[in-house]
């Protein structure tokens, strides 16, 4: 049995979607410009791209590839016919979302403005949109949650892997020196060294003093093993 959306002929789809009474087409269309253009990302796919609406929001110099996917083969012909400039950037698949998801391609944004099933994600972004009949598009942004692999906890702070980012993170919680200082740093020098091209962070915003015994520390052993070991961006974030 097919997917009721493939026997859609997308002029009656378009011509409902942008009827004057609904403009909702033309809404969506807004808000996909603003979601190509809100993110530092060079890579994006659309569930549901059915005729392109909005992709003439692509910048070529911005992003390096762009999936267009849909179930039905009518739609992805007529984009490919209607932007024709996206050539080498713009691919079309055709991908039941419900039996074919192994097949789907890694992006690092994906645009599902009409398809939203989001388990276990946060939301970034809510806004809502009116349309002229009363009704509203709600715009609604998630972020996938990075895995954080715990390395070392105490009451002082906590230090995590990431492997999404590929970095040691150090959460400070509160004051410590000495050993109670120095115990989270070399677990988190032992992070560095186990995974190539690991970078430190540091999480400063619950509160980061030194004892200038360990800024010398810091400065003599933590610092030149780091590098030593791979590491070669260190980041503070602070409140």
């Amino acid at each position: 049995m097919n997917n009721p959306w493939e026997d859609i002929k997308l002029d009656d789809y378009e011509n409902h979607m942008s009827l004057d009474s609904v403009k909702q087409l033309q809404t969506m269309n807004a808000i996909m410009k603003e979601q190509f253009e809100d993110y530092p990302v060079d890579t994006a796919m659309i569930f549901g791209i059915a005729g392109g609406k909005g992709l003439e929001h692509v910048s070529t110099e911005k992003y390096s590839k762009v999936y267009g996917v849909d179930i039905n083969k009518d739609y992805l012909n007529a984009v490919s016919e209607r932007y024709k400039n996206l050539f080498g950037v713009l691919e079309c698949l055709q991908i039941d979302l419900i039996n074919e998801k192994e097949i789907i391609p890694k992006s690092q944004l994906v645009i599902a403005n009409l398809l939203i099933e989001c388990i276990g994600y946060q939301v970034l972004t809510v806004e809502s949109y009116d349309l002229l009949n009363g009704k509203a598009l709600l715009r609604i942004d998630f972020k996938k949650k990075m895995k954080y692999e715990e390395v070392y906890l105490s009451e002082f702070s906590d230090v995590f892997y990431v492997e999404e980012k590929n970095v040691a993170l150090v959460h400070w919680k509160k004051y410590c020196e000495l050993e109670q200082y120095r115990i989270p740093l070399k677990n988190a020098l032992k992070v560095i060294k186990d995974h190539t091209a690991c970078n430190y962070v540091a999480d400063t915003r619950d509160g980061f003093e030194d004892n200038p015994l360990d800024t010398k520390w810091v400065a003599e052993y933590f610092m030149p093993k780091a590098k030593e070991y791979g590491c070669r961006i260190i980041y503070f974030i602070i409140d």
